[in-house]
C-alpha cells in the first residue's frame, strides 16, 4: 500500500487530515529525535503502547504491541510534529487520564480491556462529532499539516491523533504488513488475472 495512499484513508477514517501529513507522505530523510526531547517519557510511552493495543489488539493476528507502534509513534511525534501539535499530542495523553479517572475512578493503564475498549470507542465517537463540527478533513484539501513551526490549521481532537498514528504505525510496520496484509515484494511480477475471493486481505507494498 503506497504511503500517501495509506495517508489518504486513515483521514478519511478519521473524520480530519492527518496531523504531521507532510513530513510523513514524504518519508524525509532526518536523523530521528529522541522523544524525551520533547517532553515524552517512558511512562507516557507505556500509555500510547496501551492506548495502541486498544484501538489494534491482537487476535488471530498481531497487534499493536507487536509492531511496537508506541515507539515508532513516539518517533513520529518528535520528528513529524510542531511544538503545538506535540503539545496538543501531550495534553491528549493527560486527559485521557482525566477522562478515565472521572468515568472508572481508575487510570487508563489499570482499567480492564473491556473498561479501555468503552472508554476509547466513546471517544472515538466524540472525536468524530468534534472533528466533523470544525470541518477538518476539508482541510486536508486546503493545505496538509506540515512541520512548518508557522502552521496553525486548527488540530483535530486529541484521541484522533492517537488513532491516526497508532494505524499509520501499524500498517507500515513489517508485523503490519507482512502478517495482516497480504505482501507483495516490488519489483513483481505482473499478473492481469489475478483471482480475488471476497474477505480477501489487502495488498501491501
Amino acid at each position: 500500500m503506497d504511503r500517501r495512499d495509506l495517508l489518504k484513508m486513515i483521514a478519511a477514517s478519521t473524520g480530519a487530515a492527518f496531523v504531521g501529513g507532510n513530513a510523513m507522505a514524504w518519508g524525509l530523510k532526518v536523523p530521528a529525535t529522541d522523544p524525551a526531547k520533547v517532553g515524552l517519557s517512558k511512562d507516557d510511552i507505556s500509555l500510547m503502547s496501551e492506548v495502541a493495543e486498544t484501538i489494534m489488539p491482537r487476535t488471530d493476528t498481531p497487534g499493536a504491541k507487536d509492531a511496537q507502534c508506541a515507539q515508532m509513534m513516539a518517533v513520529l511525534v518528535a520528528d513529524c510534529y510542531t511544538p503545538v501539535q506535540q503539545q496538543a499530542f501531550k495534553d491528549g495523553l493527560r486527559k485521557l487520564n482525566l477522562v478515565s479517572d472521572e468515568r472508572f475512578d481508575m487510570p487508563f493503564l489499570t482499567l480492564s480491556n473491556a473498561q479501555r475498549f468503552e472508554l476509547l470507542n466513546d471517544l472515538d465517537a466524540q472525536a468524530k462529532e468534534y472533528n466533523a463540527e470544525r470541518n477538518l478533513w476539508g482541510a486536508v484539501n486546503q493545505r496538509a499539516n506540515s512541520r512548518d513551526a508557522d502552521d496553525t490549521d486548527p488540530l483535530p481532537h486529541y484521541f484522533t491523533m492517537f488513532k491516526q498514528l497508532t494505524l499509520f504505525t501499524f500498517f507500515t510496520s513489517e508485523v503490519g504488513a507482512t502478517k495482516v496484509l497480504r505482501y507483495v515484494g516490488i519489483p513483481g511480477k505482473y499478473d492481469g488475472d489475478m483471482p480475488y475471493e471476497k474477505g480477501d486481505r489487502a495488498w501491501a507494498t
